[in-house]
């Protein structure tokens, strides 16, 4: 067993975790000891959850797409881990998905980022993912955040949610398309030189 295996175990066994166990549903995350990017997102959405694949959806078509991969290497790289805020799908709220649970993330990313020491750069989605990893560092918002990405490179890249829904804020923000996601590909590109593509 890996010591990813060994995790994942836990992750099932814990109570917090427990009723998604009792109904046989796996925590959605991927780790590898080769991973040298990491995408944490928010949680898997119910599509996710219901096939088992993390971003299967329009919103991973786009990330992928500013990625500059395909589909192919996005799933099939031990260079690329991903780390959801919430490793379930937290439910259907008023507006949308329900936020992913407090104290998740705390509890299990540093246990599995510490298995991953060849991690340099960590793409953080929204808002719940870059309030937790830049604490004091996070801007007043999202918008300044994301537009003070070089305060943060090269451990973390802050990017808005590639959500369709969010076509407003990118109309809004040219700048994200016209200078982050290259830089994106850059990085990307650097992280994946080890793997065939």
């Amino acid at each position: 067993m890996t010591i990813f295996e060994k995790i994942k175990e836990e992750i099932m066994a814990d109570s917090m975790n427990e009723p998604y166990t009792k109904k046989g549903i796996p925590p959605l995350f991927y780790a590898t000891k080769e991973a040298r990017l990491v995408v944490v997102g928010q949680a898997p959405g119910r599509k996710a959850e219901e096939s088992r694949i993390f971003w299967n959806d329009a919103s991973g078509d786009r990330l992928r797409e500013w990625m500059g991969i395909s589909r192919e290497v996005f799933y099939g790289s031990e260079n690329i881990a991903q780390l959801p805020m919430d490793f379930y799908y937290p439910g259907k709220g008023k507006s949308g998905d329900l936020p992913p649970r407090k104290g998740f993330a705390e509890k299990w990313h540093p246990i599995l980022l510490k298995e991953m020491p060849k991690v340099e750069t960590i793409l953080l989605i929204g808002n719940y993912a870059q309030k937790y990893y830049l604490g004091k560092e996070y801007k007043k918002n999202l918008t300044e955040t994301v537009r003070n990405y070089q305060d943060y490179l090269p451990k973390y890249l802050p990017l808005v949610h590639p959500s369709p829904l969010n076509f407003r804020w990118l109309n809004n923000n040219p700048w994200f398309e016209a200078e982050v996601v290259p830089i994106l590909k850059e990085i990307v590109s650097k992280c994946l030189t080890s793997f065939p593509q």
